[in-house]
């Protein structure tokens, strides 16, 4: 059995486990052992899609110390102008590049084709088996154990679809359709997050009829505007006098019902029937064009989640729609991230990351990394890494905004501030520091952000009390 001595063991090199490392590694010596089951970098992206895109600006996403894309435009007309968003293909090569400069650093080792064999919490000495050959490898970590799988991020592709399929009927994940070679009469996309929005939008962009096309959705959702998430200079005034609405609807609202209906009338939130109440919220972003495009689709099922897939009959938790064996079933169920109970990110040897900023896990894990790299006390660790909670209700909106706004004021305290601006995967306030005295629209648009901060941040738990 072969053995290596390391400081840290990170366990997933997706997203999170590569903006960990990179952290870790440009601010420390430390040795790092990184195992994944996949055959390279990028965890979840491998496994997308083909036609996957960022649902945020690329510069919001990757590693601090590398940029993910050029800071470009946006060329399709459904999101025209605005901040260019990484395809799949750019991510997993983004990743690639960046595990090589690692490795030859003598450092880094990686293990992919990879698993860490159950182990007992605060074990130093893990085994990790080869997917490939099932050769045995022990590592003992002198320092800590970093399990990135926690949330357990899901792809339809990996996972079966959790209702049952009768007989004669096709049943797919999202990646099938951009390899098809018999024209179905008909499709059936099952999932009304992310995943399900992407499968009706490149089907209707490539020219398939809205007719042809049935949208199971068992709630419907509020989404994020897309126009208010711009990152650079020529959005400040969009994105930050979003913010300052957001801020001004949290504070003026009596209730959550009511703080909806105000982040609607300034197009904060957005729903794709405004006669039908949403009754979830996932964090999906898109724009307002997607919007107008999606709302070309009248054959909605709103009949709970489906419970069996038959060739006549597709049933549901509140009835039964019709359904030919002539249909392709596009599977988009998958959560994104499994909705586990927040738990300490730090613990003993074990750093499990989390959201500690809403929609932001990578931002995130970089800076759960410096806090690592900064701080010695396990208290004080986890007052700055406070786990967000994962948004599944609309109330979500706001128990997450209130998390995320608790540590803000937690760093600040910290002194962590110098960091955050110089990092590549907050932007926002390195965009706030860009502002001169002349530019007296964006000092007023701050203003509006900083007067109805702190009244937010008081009304907050007042709302989330009123919901409960």
């Amino acid at each position: 059995m072969n053995h290596i001595e390391t400081d840290y063991l990170i366990i997933g090199s997706g997203a999170v486990g590569m903006a960990f490392a990179d952290t870790l590694f440009h601010e420390t010596t430390a040795r790092m052992v990184i195992v994944d089951r996949h055959h390279g970098p990028g965890g979840h992206w491998n496994d997308a899609y083909p036609f996957v895109r960022l649902h945020q600006p690329s510069s919001f996403y990757g590693v601090n110390s590398k940029q993910l894309g050029g800071n470009g435009r946006d060329h399709n007309r459904l999101n025209l102008g605005m901040t260019e968003r990484a395809s799949s293909a750019e991510i997993v090569s983004y990743y690639e590049a960046l595990m090589i400069q690692m490795v030859d650093s003598g450092r880094v080792q990686y293990l992919p084709m990879s698993n860490v064999q159950p182990h007992a919490p605060g074990e130093s000495t893990l085994t990790v088996q080869s997917i490939l050959s099932g050769a045995l490898t022990q590592v003992s970590v002198a320092n800590k154990v970093v399990d990135t799988t926690y949330l357990n991020t899901a792809v339809p592709s990996t996972h079966p679809p959790k209702y049952q399929i009768g007989a004669g009927v096709t049943c797919v994940p999202l990646n099938a359709l951009a390899k098809l070679r018999l024209t179905p009469t008909g499709y059936v996309v099952v999932g009304a997050g992310k995943t399900g929005i992407d499968a009706c939008l490149w089907l209707l962009e490539n020219g398939v009829p809205p007719e042809m096309i049935c949208w199971i959705m068992p709630r419907d959702s509020w989404f994020q505007n897309r126009a208010n998430i711009q990152s650079g200079d020529d959005f400040f005034l969009s994105t930050f006098g979003a913010m300052a609405a957001q801020f001004e609807a949290v504070a003026a609202a009596d209730s959550v019902p009511d703080l909806l209906q105000r982040l609607e009338a300034s197009e904060q939130l957005l729903r794709l029937d405004p006669a039908v109440e949403p009754r979830m919220y996932h964090a999906a972003v898109v724009s307002k064009a997607e919007l107008a495009e999606l709302r070309r689709i009248k054959n909605i099922v709103r009949m709970g989640r489906v419970q069996r897939i038959d060739a006549d009959c597709i049933t549901l938790a509140r009835g039964t729609a019709p359904m030919l064996a002539t249909h392709l079933v596009v599977d988009c169920s998958a959560s994104a991230a499994e909705a586990r109970p927040a738990k300490p990110v730090f613990a003993g040897n074990t750093i499990t990351p989390q959201f500690i900023q809403a929609f932001q896990p990578t931002f995130s894990a970089a800076l759960i990394a410096h806090v690592e790299a900064t701080f010695t006390d396990e208290a004080t660790k986890n007052k700055l890494c406070t786990p967000v909670p994962l948004p599944d209700t609309p109330l979500s909106w706001l128990t997450m905004q209130g998390a995320s706004l608790n540590n803000r004021h937690a760093w600040n305290k910290a002194k962590l501030g110098g960091w955050i601006r110089e990092c590549r995967l907050d932007g926002f306030t390195a965009m706030m520091d860009r502002v001169e005295e002349h530019e007296t629209d964006k000092i007023a648009v701050m203003e509006r952000m900083v007067t109805s901060l702190v009244k937010a941040v008081n009304k907050v738990p007042v709302l989330v009390d009123s919901a409960v």
